[in-house]
C-alpha cells in the first residue's frame, strides 16, 4: 500500500450554491484533504455550512482565513468583487487558491490576480472552469485538428432564458455592478468554452446590449436601485483566421430557454446542446449525426480534484489557469466598452 497523502488544510470564503453542491463534498472526498474554516456573508450563515458540513470553526472576516498559519489552500466561493482582493491576500499569504468563476469583477482585478500569482510561481491559482462543455472538449478540439470541418468559417453561441423578463422581480447579485462587476449573464461562461476550442481570441468586438428594467427592487433594502448590467447582449466579432464570431445572450426571453454553439466549417458543421450535454456533426450535403463520445474522454466535473493534484504533484493547472481567466474578462471588458460606446469597434491587443 502506498503512503497516505499529506494533509492539505483547506479554508472557505465564501460558501455560495456551488461551493455548498460541488466544492465542499468534492473536497470531503479527497484523502487527506481537512475543511479547517469557513467565512460566509453572516455569522449564522457560516455556522450554517459549517454545521452541515462538519467544519471544525467559523471566522468573521474573511481575512482570518488568509492570514489562518494552520490553512494550506483557499477556497474563493464569493460574488466576483471580492476575488480580486481574497485571490492576492491569500497568495501573499502563501496559501494555493481555488476561486469560483467568473474570474474578477473587471479587467483591471483579473490583472491584478494574474500578477499576484506569477510573484508566487510555487503556489496554484485556479479558476473555477465553465462546466458546460468539459464532456465534449477534447473530441471538439480533434475534430477541428484533424480536419473534419474544413476552413472555419462561423463560431455561433445563443444562451436565452426568461430569469430577468419579469420587471417586478427583485434586483439578483448578477444585475448589481458593485458585486458583478461587468460580467454580463453567460458571457464569459460562453467565451471560454469557444476559447478552450479554437484556441485564439477575436481581433476585434462590436457589442450591443440594452437593460430592459432600468430600476430593481433591492431585496436587502427594499428600495430601487439602478440596474446597469444588460439583461440581452449581442456580440459580433472576428478571428485572426478569418472566422465570423456572433454570440447572443439574453435573460429576457420568457419562452423556451435556448442554448446551443455552433462551429461552421467549409466542410461540415459541429452543434453542442448545453441542456443536453450532446455533440453533433453534419457533413456538407449530409443529414445531422450525433457523436459519440467514449466514457474515458468525457472529462466531467473533477474540478476539485484537478486542484489538489496540482498542488500535491506540481501538475500545471488546466481549466482554468489565471492566463485563460484574464483572456475571457478581456473579451468581457471589450465587449463592455463597445455597448458603453454605442456599439463602436473594440480591438483586443493580443
Amino acid at each position: 500500500m502506498g503512503a497516505s497523502p499529506s494533509p492539505l488544510r483547506v479554508g472557505i470564503v465564501g460558501a455560495g450554491a456551488n461551493t455548498r453542491e460541488k466544492h465542499l463534498p468534492g473536497l470531503q472526498r479527497i484523502a487527506g484533504v481537512e475543511l479547517i474554516a469557513v467565512c460566509n456573508r453572516s455569522e449564522a450563515s457560516s455556522r450554517a455550512v459549517a454545521d452541515a458540513f462538519r467544519i471544525a470553526r467559523i471566522a468573521r472576516r474573511w481575512q482570518e482565513i488568509v492570514e489562518a498559519p494552520d490553512i494550506d489552500a483557499v477556497v474563493i466561493g464569493t460574488w466576483p468583487y471580492l476575488h480580486a482582493d481574497v485571490t492576492i491576500a491569500a497568495l501573499d499569504h502563501g496559501k494555493h487558491v481555488l476561486t469560483e468563476a467568473r474570474m474578477a469583477a473587471t479587467l483591471a482585478d483579473a490583472q491584478r490576480m494574474l500578477e499576484a500569482a506569477r510573484r508566487h510561481p510555487k503556489l496554484v491559482a485556479q479558476v473555477v472552469p465553465a462546466p458546460m462543455s468539459l464532456n465534449v472538449d477534447e473530441t471538439v478540439v480533434e475534430l477541428l485538428l484533424d480536419g473534419r470541418l474544413g476552413d472555419l468559417r462561423e463560431v455561433l453561441a445563443i444562451h436565452t432564458g426568461g430569469q430577468f423578463a419579469d420587471s417586478s422581480a427583485p434586483m439578483t447579485w448578477r444585475q448589481d455592478e458593485r458585486l458583478s462587476g461587468i460580467n454580463m449573464l453567460t458571457l464569459g461562461i460562453m467565451h471560454e468554452m469557444i476559447e478552450r476550442w479554437v484556441g485564439e481570441e477575436p481581433r476585434w468586438v462590436v457589442a450591443d446590449a440594452a437593460v430592459c428594467t432600468p430600476q430593481r427592487r433591492d431585496p436587502s433594502t427594499g428600495q430601487p436601485q439602478p440596474v446597469k448590467i444588460p439583461e440581452t447582449v449581442s456580440v459580433l466579432g472576428r478571428l485572426p483566421g478569418g472566422a465570423r464570431l456572433a454570440y447572443h445572450l439574453s435573460g429576457v426571453e420568457a419562452g423556451a430557454a435556448r442554448g446551443e454553439l455552433r462551429l461552421n466549417g467549409s466542410k461540415g458543421c459541429l452543434r453542442f446542446e448545453l441542456a443536453t450535454d450532446a455533440l453533433f456533426y453534419t457533413a456538407i450535403g449530409g443529414r445531422e449525426q450525433p457523436v459519440e463520445i467514449p466514457a474515458q474522454r468525457r472529462r466531467g466535473w473533477r474540478v476539485e480534484d484537478d486542484f489538489v493534484a496540482s498542488i500535491r504533484t506540481g501538475a500545471p493547472v488546466r481549466l482554468t489557469s489565471l492566463e485563460q481567466g484574464v483572456r475571457y474578462i478581456a473579451f468581457t471588458d471589450a465587449v463592455w466598452r463597445s455597448w458603453q460606446a454605442g456599439a463602436s469597434k473594440i480591438e483586443l491587443s493580443g
